[in-house]
């Protein structure tokens, strides 16, 4: 969860329990009268694709929805957060991409847009596979060295992030 999803839910959450009633002397709940909000939980909905992108050397891999999941998720959500996760999704990828390419030209920087399986082909013949419809944020990146498992990291933190995971033993 990005930092502006989790300060959008953590405020609609707080407005809730404001509304919702309290707890009397007694330590008894208290509702209103007012009929109580109930906020379904929303998944990511899945891929429209069935297909798996093969990771094999040193590589950034920046995986988005498809189309047709995109429509499905300005479908389940209002307006205003589906502008707000695509603007930080756009912005976000942008420069953790440029980031990359200026300090890390030797990563490949590749794109699950139309895949909905991650599969990590590491230097000991081990196979690590993610799978996206799992993954409830509508974008991300995972760094891979075949040396090391993968690793999915916070594009917002991705200048330490790295230096870190790609720093030579």
């Amino acid at each position: 969860m990005t930092k502006g999803q989790l300060y959008i839910t953590v405020m609609m959450i707080l407005s809730f329990a404001g509304c919702s009633g309290g707890i009397n002397d007694k330590g008894q709940e208290v509702r209103d009268s007012a009929k109580t909000l109930k906020r379904k939980i929303l998944a990511k909905p899945g891929s429209s694709y069935q297909d798996s992108l093969i990771v094999v050397s040193p590589s950034a891999i920046f995986f988005n929805p498809d189309s047709l999941q995109m429509e499905k998720i300005r479908g389940v959500n209002d307006k205003a957060i589906f502008e707000s996760l695509t603007h930080d999704c756009f912005y976000q990828m942008r420069n953790a991409k440029l980031v990359i390419e200026r300090n890390w030209p030797a990563i490949s920087v590749r794109w699950a847009t139309k895949a909905r399986w991650l599969i990590f082909k590491k230097a000991d013949g081990k196979v690590r596979t993610v799978d996206l419809n799992l993954i409830n944020d509508i974008c991300g990146i995972y760094l891979f060295d075949p040396s090391k498992d993968p690793l999915r990291t916070d594009m917002t933190n991705i200048d330490s992030d790295l230096g870190f995971y790609f720093k030579k033993k």
